[in-house]
């Protein structure tokens, strides 16, 4: 009998502790500390895609900070929305005035609080040479530093376009 009533009373101890050291622990149902700031930055990218889209150099530069940095796949490159604007809008009327981008976010980084590293990865069709021909699709990768602004949304800071090529990637180092 009395062994009986120790191992109740262990059983007892054992699923009270238990259940405290439950409680206790922080449980992994709370959202992503960044969530609404992810959200964001993938807003600032669907509008800088609905932008060029449209081919409207002054909604496609409402994307980035009055100071910001843009270069793009030849390495040219604007500084400030103005230039960025004056920029692009020659080109949206000529090379690009048929083209289509679509964009994915590969990864997002929170480097500070009202900073984050953004990679993107683009695809572009229905470009034009100068002389009018079709210039073949492009895969790129936007690397975008993206700085919050004081109404919680995002905008582009720092944007390097890089073109990806078709070779096949090295074998993983062993």
């Amino acid at each position: 009998m009395k062994a009986t009533k120790r191992v109740i009373v262990a059983l007892i101890w054992f699923a009270i502790s238990s259940a405290r050291f439950a409680v206790a622990m922080p449980q992994n149902s709370a959202p992503d500390a960044h969530e609404k700031d992810r959200a964001a930055i993938a807003q600032t990218v669907a509008n800088f895609v609905s932008a060029w889209n449209i081919h409207n150099a002054h909604a496609f530069a409402a994307t980035f900070t009055d100071d910001a940095d843009f270069t793009n796949i030849a390495g040219v490159h604007a500084q400030g929305r103005a230039n960025i604007e004056a920029f692009h809008a020659p080109m949206f009327a000529s090379i690009f005035k048929d083209s289509r981008q679509t964009s994915t976010v590969r990864s997002i980084r929170f480097l500070t609080a009202d900073l984050a590293a953004a990679d993107v990865d683009c695809e572009l069709t229905g470009a034009k040479a100068p002389d009018g021909s079709p210039r073949p699709n492009r895969k790129t990768l936007i690397n975008a530093v993206m700085q919050k602004q004081s109404d919680g949304s995002w905008l582009i800071l720092i944007s390097h376009n890089s073109e990806l090529t078709s070779f096949v990637a090295p074998p993983p180092a062993k």
